[in-house]
C-alpha cells in the first residue's frame, strides 16, 4: 500500500477527559446547538467538497484512458488521440476542483466563525463567573491554574472544535468514497489493499505501547530537570555563596542522564515507525501493481482505472491517520472542555440581601456578635469575638501573626461569611446587604499594592472613575504623592504598571492610598497600609492618614504598634479571642499581652 501510515504525533501522551460522553452533551446542549444551522451547512458543504475531490481521480484515470486508447489506435495507423475529448474531460476536472474548493473555503469560513463565537461567549462566562465565586475558591487554587482555565483551555477548545468538526465529516466521506470508488474500479484490487490494514494495525499498536512509557518517563524527567533548573537559577546568589556549584551541576547531570535515555527510547522507537508502515505500504503497492497487471491483460481493467485505482490506494490511509489525530484533537479537547465547565459550574457566592438598604444614609456604626469563623469547618479560627465600634472612631487591630486580625476585616466586607454569630453595621446585618452595595461604604490600602496597566490618573480613577481632574489631584496631594506625579514625563498621563521600575514600592503604596481618599468611604481599612513606606515617608503620610480618618470608621491592622499609638480603641487579639482592649495609654497601664508586645518591638528598633 503506498503512502506512508503514522502513529499517534511524537508519541506524545494525550490528556483524556473523565467523562467524554457527559462533557460533549454539555458542550453541544449548552453552545453548539444554538449554531446548528450554521454546523448544518458545514456538514453539506464538508461533503459537497469531498465527493467533488474524490470523483477527481476517476475522471482523470479516463483520460488517462483515452491518451492510451489514442496511442495504440496511432500505431495501428488511426486516427490518434482525440485531443478534443481529453480537453473536455480536462476542464470537467478542472471545474470540479474549482468547486470543491469554493466548498471547502465556505465551509471553513462557516466553521471558523462558529468556533470564535463560542471561544468569545466561553471568556464571557469565564469573566463573569470570576466575579461571582466566592474568595474561598481561590484560597484552594493558584492564579496559575484559573488563568490556564482561561487562556490554554479555552484556546485549546476553539483550535480543536475549529478543526475537528469538518475533519471528522472529510474523513469519513473519503474513507467511504474512497472504498466505493476503489470496489467500482476493482474488488480484488481493493481486497488486496484491505488486508495490509490490520498488520499496519497490529505493528503500530506494539511500536506505539512500547514507546508510549518512554515518554511518559521522557515527560516526568524533562519536567524534573526544567524544575532544577528554575530552582538553580532564581536562587543562584545563594548557590554561589555556599560555593554549591559543583553539587547542583552533579545533580543536573544525573538527571540529564535519566532523561536522555528516556528520551532516546523513546524517540528511536516512535522514528521506527515511518520506516515499517512505508515498508509495509510499499509491499501493497506491489501486491496492487501485480494485481492491476494480471487484470490488466486479461481485458477485465484499463489502464486509466489501474491510475485512478493507485492514487485511490495512495489517498486511502491519510482520512485513517487524520481520524488517529482527530481523536486526539477531540480528547484533548474534551479534557479542556470539561475543566472549563467544572470551572463554570463552581459554587457563586451566596445572594442573601433581603431589601434595599440605602448605604447613603448609614454612618458606620460596627458590631461584632460572638462572631465564629474557620476557612476549614472543622478548624475554628475566630472562637468568640465580640465588638462595637462608633460611627468616626479609629480602632486598631493588633497581634501575633495568626491570630485573625485580616480574617475580621475579609468576614467584615463579606469577602467570607461568618460561621456563627453576626457582624451589622449601624443596626443591619452584613448578610442584608447585596454584597456590591456593602463594599461600597468600605475603602481598603493593602500590604501588598495593586496597580493595573494605564495611566497614574486611571490608576487613581479606579475607585471612583467619574470624578473630575481637579479631585483626582486634590486626592493626590492628601496622599503626598502629587510632587511625585509631576515629575514623571508626563505628569497624571504617565503609563505605569506593577513592573515600572521608575516607581518605588512606597510610591506605589501612595498611589494606592490616593485612590481611596478619591472613594471618600464611610469605613476605612488599613491592611499594614505603611508596611512598604520608610520611616520619613510615612511620616509624611501619617498626617494625611489622620485627616482622612476624619469622620470615618476605621480599621487599622498594623504590626508595627508604634504607627496605632493615637488609636480610639486597640483591639489585641491572640488565637481568634480579643484577649484586651482599650487605649494604647490603658494597655500598657495593664502590663498585659499587648504591653509585652509592645515593648518587645521597642527594644528591637533600639538594637
Amino acid at each position: 500500500m503506498p503512502g506512508s501510515m503514522r502513529g499517534p504525533r511524537g508519541g506524545q501522551t494525550t490528556e483524556r477527559a473523565k467523562d467524554f460522553k457527559k462533557t460533549t452533551k454539555k458542550l453541544i446542549k449548552s453552545y453548539l446547538v444554538k449554531y446548528k444551522i450554521p454546523i448544518i451547512i458545514v456538514m453539506i458543504f464538508a461533503i459537497g467538497s469531498t465527493i467533488f475531490t474524490i470523483v477527481g481521480p476517476k475522471i482523470l484515470g479516463n483520460a488517462t484512458t483515452e491518451i492510451f486508447n489514442g496511442l495504440v489506435s496511432k500505431l495501428s495507423g488511426g486516427t490518434g488521440i482525440d485531443f478534443g475529448k481529453v480537453g473536455q474531460i480536462a476542464l470537467t476536472l478542472l471545474g470540479l476542483y474549482v468547486i470543491s474548493a469554493l466548498f471547502s473555503f465556505v465551509q471553513r469560513f462557516l466553521m471558523t466563525n462558529v468556533a470564535q463565537k463560542i471561544t468569545y461567549k466561553l471568556r464571557n462566562d469565564v469573566a463573569i463567573k470570576i466575579n461571582k465565586l466566592p474568595m474561598k475558591y481561590f484560597d484552594k487554587k493558584t492564579h496559575g491554574e484559573v488563568l490556564s482555565i482561561i487562556t490554554n483551555d479555552i484556546d485549546t477548545l476553539s483550535m480543536n472544535l475549529n478543526q475537528s468538526i469538518t475533519e471528522i465529516i472529510t474523513s469519513i466521506c473519503t474513507i467511504i468514497g474512497i472504498l466505493i470508488m476503489m470496489f467500482s474500479i476493482s474488488w480484488q484490487m481493493t481486497l488486496i489493499s484491505l488486508v495490509i490494514l490490520p498488520i499496519a494495525g497490529i505493528l503500530v499498536t506494539f511500536i506505539v505501547k512500547k514507546s508510549q512509557k518512554y515518554f511518559t518517563r521522557q515527560q516526568d524527567y524533562l519536567g524534573h530537570v526544567n524544575g532544577q533548573v528554575e530552582e538553580i537559577y532564581g536562587g543562584l546568589n545563594i548557590v554561589k555563596v555556599f560555593n554549591a556549584e559543583e553539587k547542583v551541576t552533579k545533580d543536573f547531570e544525573k538527571a540529564n542522564e535519566e532523561l536522555y535515555h528516556s528520551g532516546w527510547k523513546s524517540q528511536f522507537l516512535s522514528g521506527l515507525m515511518h520506516p515499517v508502515m512505508n515498508f509495509i505500504s510499499n509491499v501493497g503497492y506491489v501486491a496492487v501493481a501485480v494485481a492491476g497487471g494480471y487484470l490488466a491483460i486479461n481485458g477485465t481493467i484499463t489502464v486509466g482505472n489501474i491510475q485512478s485505482f493507485i492514487q485511490y490506494n495512495k489517498q486511502f490511509t491519510q482520512p485513517i491517520n487524520q481520524l488517529a489525530q482527530i481523536s486526539n484533537m477531540l480528547q484533548a479537547m474534551m479534557a479542556a472542555a470539561e475543566r472549563i465547565f467544572e470551572f463554570l459550574e463552581e459554587p457563586e457566592e451566596e445572594i442573601t440581601a433581603k431589601g434595599n438598604i440605602d448605604i447613603s444614609k448609614l454612618k458606620g456604626n460596627v458590631e461584632f456578635k460572638h462572631v465564629k469563623f474557620g476557612y476549614d469547618p472543622e478548624r475554628t479560627i475566630i472562637n468568640d469575638f465580640n465588638a462595637s465600634v462608633h460611627e468616626g472612631q479609629k480602632i486598631a487591630i493588633v497581634g501575633p501573626t495568626g491570630a485573625g486580625k485580616t480574617t475580621m476585616v475579609k468576614l467584615l466586607m463579606r469577602f467570607y461569611d461568618v460561621t456563627d454569630g453576626e457582624i451589622d453595621v449601624d443596626g443591619h446585618n452584613v448578610k442584608d446587604f447585596d454584597r456590591g452595595e456593602l463594599r461600597k461604604m468600605f475603602g481598603m490600602v493593602l500590604q501588598d499594592t495593586w496597580l493595573f496597566g494605564g495611566t497614574v490618573e486611571e490608576n487613581i480613577k479606579y475607585s471612583k472613575e467619574d470624578t473630575t481632574d481637579t479631585e483626582v489631584v486634590e486626592a493626590a496631594k492628601a496622599a503626598h504623592v502629587h510632587h511625585f506625579i509631576k515629575t514623571l514625563p508626563n505628569g497624571y498621563h504617565s503609563l505605569i504598571n506593577e513592573e515600572s521600575t521608575n516607581i518605588s514600592a512606597g510610591q506605589k503604596q501612595l498611589l494606592t492610598i490616593a485612590r481611596v481618599i478619591l472613594a471618600d468611604p464611610k469605613i476605612l481599612i488599613l491592611d499594614e497600609a505603611t508596611s512598604s513606606i520608610d520611616t520619613r515617608t510615612e511620616i509624611q503620610i501619617q498626617s494625611a492618614m489622620d485627616n482622612l480618618m476624619k469622620g470615618r470608621t476605621s480599621f487599622i491592622i498594623a504590626h508595627r504598634l508604634s504607627t496605632i499609638k493615637n488609636a480610639d480603641l486597640i483591639l489585641v487579639m491572640n488565637h481568634g479571642d480579643i484577649v484586651e482592649q482599650g487605649t494604647h495609654e490603658e494597655l500598657l497601664a495593664k502590663n498585659g499581652f499587648y504591653a509585652d508586645l509592645y515593648n518587645s518591638q521597642f527594644e528591637e528598633e533600639e538594637e
